[in-house]
């Protein structure tokens, strides 16, 4: 049986396709620094309920936002099922901070795969692909249109995509050895 595989359509933001989830998050982040997607996401929720265009001087700049960020969330929704093959390595207890948690729990920071799992059962990935429509859409309309759509869950659970994603990233993954028993 084969496993079908999901394009996480990177060409479009880094001019090549990646096919591994976790070099799509290092790209990602190579690409632009968790605060920028942290305040651009923010910014953009914020503007769906105003009258003015979001990035008004600019709005390509929110495209590409778009596309990157639905590229990650494909590589979140892979990263779901990682935790069975892939632990992220540990942090020493002195560099622990509650300000390095950031949006994640004890145990979503001790392992971050949980949060993909969290979010992937709360939304699909059709329902998060939505949201980044709906966002781009709303936030660069000139004027306020009604929705009717939660657009909060999602937003929650990508925040915390992101911290997560930054956490692996700068902990590191290493492969689980599976340990024959005789």
């Amino acid at each position: 049986m084969k496993k079908n595989k999901i394009s996480f359509e990177t060409n479009f933001w880094v001019a090549y396709e990646i096919e591994n989830p976790f070099e799509v998050v290092t790209a990602f982040f190579d690409y632009a620094h968790l605060d920028y997607y942290k305040q651009t996401l923010c910014e953009a929720v914020f503007y769906i309920n105003k009258e003015k265009v979001y990035k008004k001087d600019y709005p390509g700049e929110v495209f590409v936002f778009y596309t990157a960020l639905r590229s990650f969330i494909k590589a979140c929704f892979c990263l779901q099922y990682k935790n069975k093959k892939w632990k992220v390595n540990e942090l020493s207890s002195e560099r622990r901070s509650i300000l390095h948690q950031a949006s994640l729990t004890a145990e979503e920071y001790i392992d971050p795969f949980i949060v993909f799992q969290n979010a992937f059962a709360a939304k699909s990935l059709d329902d998060f692909e939505f949201f980044l429509c709906e966002i781009t859409h709303l936030s660069l309309s000139p004027s306020a249109i009604e929705f009717d759509c939660d657009l909060m869950t999602p937003y929650i659970h990508l925040i915390k995509m992101l911290d997560a994603s930054q956490l692996i990233r700068e902990r590191g993954v290493e492969k689980i050895k599976n340990v024959e028993q005789p």
